[in-house]
């Protein structure tokens, strides 16, 4: 694929090197994770999340099935500026997703300081990893063609609901990349993980692209097939090299450079992506996380594969999401379009992404926007900042997973260098 902006290496040497003897406050930065995570320890890492206003009392009690009366329910918890959730009586539950982040957040503080720090906080970072990931084995979903996870709540969307249980690539991807680090404690995690091969392949319809060049899945068990959703394929391809990296198949090399082809020819020349293939399928435009998810992807198969493959594609893409959805000042934009709503989950996209692209500085940058703006103190976070008022809402995976994950990444990186990020 030509290169439709800059040169190979350009990033790197407009951003990074510039950049490169920038020392961050190790301590201060591990304060706030330790704080993150003790939060979310004594809530037991369960809480409310960005989607689950339809897991709602009242709404249940309604003898109404209405895909508006469930949207209705559904985004008034998401959008209004305080959390109403305990009003509507929706139920606070353990979030998978949110569980894997938790489990490489520890797992990662733990080797860090050597469990040092911990034992004398009277916290044992690595026995917390330890259990999230036998919950991660425990509470997978059962009944489909091998490991898969999924939401714990109702979502509906506008062409159709999804139900707790039916498992999505999102989810499963990041229970994949928990359960393969985890394999540091016990051999029996990415053995359980690796199931997830069968899952993509039978349940979720791997198959050659319309446009003869890669392959496609489907989101979830019951994605419509009228429209492809650009990042589940890119989330894919990195479950893909995670199990390359740890099992060495090449057959799962061979499908995230499948998955990963399609993907590349559907960058768009300003080096971005749009959240569906047809764009005019999504309100979303190239938003700021869901670019994230997909760089990152093609990041993992630079570190696992070293080819130069896609460089000229992750160069580009890298360009876009630093000169187009993130301000000098670290604040995240919501996509090309639109500043506001800047939320907590495109910051810390930007944090592992600009971490993993060796930008350290800039990573920190938007960290320290994170704990100016959206920081509530004692590990703490709201979710969103809007033009005139900030969101004062905590989610458990969407706020506190997220950061607690972002940060480990970062500090990872900073005193270990890159490294390999599988635990393989």
């Amino acid at each position: 694929m030509a290169n439709k902006h800059m040169t190979r290496n350009s990033y790197e040497d407009r951003y990074v090197s510039q950049n490169r003897d920038t020392v961050p406050d190790v301590s201060f930065l591990t304060d706030r994770l330790e704080a993150t995570l003790a939060y979310s320890r004594a809530r037991d890492y369960t809480g409310w999340d960005y989607g689950d206003g339809m897991d709602s009392r009242l709404r249940r009690a309604i003898p109404v099935d209405s895909k508006w009366l469930n949207i209705a329910f559904q985004e008034t918890a998401k959008r209004f500026p305080v959390n109403i959730r305990p009003l509507l009586g929706v139920t606070q539950r353990p979030n998978y997703q949110g569980h894997a982040l938790f489990a490489m957040a520890n797992q990662t503080l733990d080797r860090i300081e050597a469990g040092e720090r911990g034992r004398r906080l009277g916290v044992d970072y690595g026995e917390e990893a330890r259990t999230l990931a036998e919950w991660l084995v425990e509470n997978r979903t059962q009944g489909y063609s091998g490991y898969c996870a999924s939401y714990p709540h109702p979502i509906q969307h506008l062409d159709g609901l999804g139900e707790p249980g039916e498992p999505d690539i999102v989810n499963t991807s990041f229970g994949v990349e928990a359960l393969v680090r985890a394999g540091e404690f016990d051999a029996s995690y990415p053995e359980v993980a690796e199931s997830a091969r069968d899952f993509v392949l039978d349940d979720l319809d791997y198959r050659p692209a319309e446009s003869g060049r890669g392959a496609v899945i489907d989101y979830h068990t019951k994605h419509p097939q009228e429209y492809y959703t650009i990042n589940a394929g890119a989330l894919c391809a990195r479950l893909f090299l995670d199990l390359y990296d740890h099992f060495e198949n090449p057959a799962d090399l061979d499908r995230a450079r499948e998955l990963l082809d399609h993907i590349e020819d559907l960058q768009t020349d300003r080096g971005g992506w749009k959240y569906r293939d047809p764009p005019d399928s999504s309100h979303l435009s190239m938003d700021t996380h869901h670019n994230g998810f997909i760089i990152e992807s093609y990041q993992r198969y630079r570190d696992v594969v070293e080819d130069g493959r896609y460089d000229d594609t992750l160069d580009d893409a890298l360009a876009f999401f630093r000169g187009e959805l993130f301000a000098d000042n670290g604040a995240p934009n919501f996509d090309e379009r639109s500043t506001f709503p800047r939320d907590i989950h495109a910051s810390t996209q930007g944090v592992l992404v600009f971490t993993y692209a060796g930008d350290l500085a800039f990573a920190r940058r938007i960290l320290q926007w994170v704990f100016e703006n959206l920081y509530v103190g004692d590990g703490q976070f709201y979710y969103r900042k809007e033009r005139f008022f900030t969101r004062r809402v905590t989610l458990m995976r969407w706020c506190q997973a997220w950061m607690a994950f972002a940060i480990s990444e970062y500090l990872d990186a900073y005193t270990d260098g890159q490294g390999d990020r599988t635990g393989a």
